[in-house]
């Protein structure tokens, strides 16, 4: 049987095995970290954990700034446009960032207590930050030209050395260290070093001597106007931290952090899926064969909202596992913040058409429509309801954030596709609607755990037991969208 499966595996096109293997390949890059999680929070107090999540919160926002994001929806967007050119292209944005982060390494030098006092870390905590934002780059650079060209033996093996020593070298810097906030920072910084800076040569290598000019100025002009999005996308998913460590405190930081950390391990599955299938989208855009997207599109999104809605049933049992009782509150802020990484997928489905179309506009305006309005409510109901007001703004900024993305979709549609319809609103809608009602409803039994999980058995079978009527409707519901996308 062994054998068969085998000859199965080789049998399969290299599109579907690399699509396999990098979702994998994503998986294990964020969740081994996040498997860990149960160590660092008991090595590190709630005050110790907030801090180095204010860290990361930080490291977020000013990456932008350094490298503008360029190893995002831009060069990935390139390595398809220019693929004839693509070894030089992927040269030209590695010399380019690194230029950058040289240039703010020497700004942040000039004025470093300036700067130390703004972001409240020490000189070592913002030069380690400087050196992972330019390793990280690197590595997203290399990722996804081996990704394109459907290179995934390298990439799994990079991934998986890096994965498994980052928490390793981390446990016994920590361990060590009177300072356990820096030693953490530290073990990042060094294991990223060691294991990403030759991929950076590698790269410049194979794109030769050759300054293409072209490339950095392609890249600097679709780059500058995203910063705004950016900037908007990683305020919308890191103001929350730094506003409660200004509002409440590190401590009360610490648990909500743990909370959104437990409720991103699900955007593991949305950046392992959209890594995978973004390439196929965007050919599918380029080809003009739209219509094929919608299937994909909802049997991920059933998948998001399938995986979330077993972190928001059984969290108070993650909660356990992942942390110590002082961390306890933090089921409260979990089941919102899970609902939003639903919203999360759905707008990268959409934001999708702008990227390829470069229309940064729309998407710089959706972006900082939900940050703004994230500062906003943050400010009024952190202050009047505590730290659990966070979850429940984010999840609305993300509702918001989504909407406008499909609204200029179908803006783009229409100028760019002849009109085409891409999704079904009916379909999302009620998709969104189950999956808030069921969320809500785990929500409402954590105090009484028996009821909980008869609600989980009964969900399961009926999922099932209906699985082939849900596998009809699907199919249904796409063929008469072909039909009506034919005619």
């Amino acid at each position: 049987m062994l054998e068969r499966y085998k000859l199965k595996y080789k049998n399969m096109p290299v599109q579907v095995r690399a699509s396999f293997w990098f979702l994998i390949c994503s998986f294990l890059q964020k969740g081994i970290s996040t498997i860990t999680t149960p160590i660092f929070t008991r090595l590190l107090s709630t005050e110790e954990y907030g801090q180095y999540s204010v860290f990361q919160s930080w490291l977020g926002i000013i990456t932008i700034f350094v490298t503008m994001n360029m190893y995002s929806g831009v060069y990935t967007q390139g390595l398809i446009k220019f693929s004839d050119k693509r070894r030089i292209y992927a040269s030209a944005f590695q010399r380019l960032t690194f230029v950058m982060v040289i240039v703010w390494t020497g700004i942040y030098l000039l004025f470093q207590n300036f700067w130390n006092r703004l972001f409240q870390l020490t000189t070592v905590q913002m030069l380690a930050m400087l050196l992972m934002i330019w390793t990280t780059a690197v590595f997203n650079f290399w990722a996804a030209e081996q990704r394109v060209e459907y290179r995934y033996r390298r990439l799994v093996t990079v991934t998986l050395l890096v994965s498994f020593l980052k928490p390793l070298v981390g446990i016994v810097f920590v361990i060590h260290a009177q300072d356990k906030v820096t030693a953490r920072i530290l073990g990042l910084a060094l294991v990223e070093l060691i294991g990403y800076t030759g991929l950076f040569f590698v790269q410049i290598k194979r794109g030769g001597r050759v300054l293409t000019v072209e490339f950095w100025k392609y890249a600097i002009m679709i780059s500058v106007p995203l910063i705004p999005h950016y900037l908007s996308q990683t305020v919308l998913g890191n103001a929350d931290r730094i506003m409660i460590t200004n509002m409440v405190g590190n401590s009360e930081a610490g648990i909500y952090s743990l909370a959104y950390s437990l409720s991103q391990i699900m955007t593991l599955f949305n950046t392992s899926l959209m890594s995978t299938i973004s390439p196929w989208i965007y050919q599918k855009i380029k080809e003009r064969k739209t219509e094929d997207i919608a299937g994909t599109a909802y049997v991920a999104l059933t998948l998001i909202a399938g995986v979330n809605l077993l972190l928001i049933a059984f969290a108070p049992e993650t909660v356990a596992i992942f942390a110590p009782t002082s961390y306890y509150d933090a089921i409260w802020v979990i089941p919102p913040v899970a609902m939003s990484v639903f919203f999360m997928f759905c707008y990268d489905l959409f934001a999708k058409f702008e990227f390829y179309f470069e229309k940064t506009h729309y998407i710089m305006f959706a972006s900082v429509c939900g940050a703004v309005l994230n500062i906003i409510l943050n400010y009024f109901f952190i202050r009047k309801f505590g730290y659990y007001a966070a979850g429940y703004t984010t999840l609305l900024c993300y509702i918001v954030y989504a909407l406008l993305h499909y609204a200029f979709m179908k803006k783009v549609c229409k100028e760019h596709l002849n009109g085409a319809k891409v999704y079904s609103a009916k379909v999302l809608i009620g998709m969104a609607v189950i999956f808030f009602a069921l969320g809500f409803i785990f929500l409402f039994t954590y105090k009484i755990p028996v009821l909980r999980y008869l609600l989980v058995m009964v969900l399961l079978v009926t999922v099932i037991w209906k699985r082939k009527y849900i596998i009809r409707r699907i199919k249904s519901v796409m063929q008469a969208r072909k039909i009506r996308q034919q005619k």
